[in-house]
């Protein structure tokens, strides 16, 4: 049974928000490539319908982008995995931190996999949503901060990893600094229509950067709202 299932009919969910459901996802996913199975196993226990509206509540499980206001949306379950393993490839960070909190659910996976999560959201209302969240699911580990994700969390560096959610232009001078050393960074890159997810290790004093996959995020904008 899963971890969460425990806590309340509505986290269990019914139908398709079920566990069945989050059954089937993970067939997908796994017959998509996705193969490292501690990511598997905690999307396949992490309740996706709680971090949408109620009204989209039964598309949680499509492996599909869904919005979730202020113009911003949840990721693409294939991509929060993609993007999780990216990270735990070259060994498992203890402290990782999050540009764009969006929603939550990358925040929440992380969470599952790493002792201490640090987020980062721009826009106030999302994160006092995803806070909400993590509280109803008794998600411990996550620190949140409402700040311009672009400038990193410095007072809280280096971390062992750092992952976006929003696609800048060029990497952020500010968060490559906030790596620790052989720590990993990934993040989309590029403009609309031509982003590729891009990982950064730090190797010495060296930084080894790689494409692994195209894809389609909202931009990385500045300030506050």
């Amino acid at each position: 049974m899963s971890a969460y299932s425990r806590l309340t009919p509505e986290a269990r969910g019914l139908g398709m928000t079920s566990q069945r459901a989050r059954d089937r996802l993970i067939e997908r996913l796994q017959a998509d490539g996705i193969r490292d199975r501690r990511v598997l196993d905690v999307m396949r226990e992490l309740p996706r319908h709680l971090f949408v509206e109620e009204a989209l509540a039964t598309r949680a499980y499509e492996d599909t982008a869904l919005p979730i206001g202020q113009g911003q949306t949840i990721s693409q379950p294939w991509v929060v995995a993609r993007m999780s393993e990216a990270l735990l490839e070259f060994g498992t960070p203890r402290r990782v931190l999050e540009i764009g909190t969006g929603s939550g659910y990358q925040a929440a996976v992380l969470a599952g996999l790493v002792e201490q999560v640090h987020t980062v959201e721009r826009i106030e209302e999302l994160l006092r949503n995803a806070r909400r969240r993590f509280r109803k699911l008794g998600i411990a580990n996550i620190r949140s901060k409402h700040d311009d994700g672009r400038l990193g969390w410095p007072e809280e560096a280096p971390f062992d990893a750092i992952v976006l959610t929003a696609a800048g232009a060029e990497l952020e001078t500010a968060l490559l600094g906030q790596l620790a050393p052989d720590g990993v960074l990934v993040a989309p890159v590029g403009p609309a229509g031509r982003q590729e997810l891009v990982r950064v290790r730090r190797d010495g004093d060296q930084r080894v950067r790689e494409a692994l996959c195209k894809v389609s995020f909202v931009p990385l904008l500045g300030g506050v709202l």
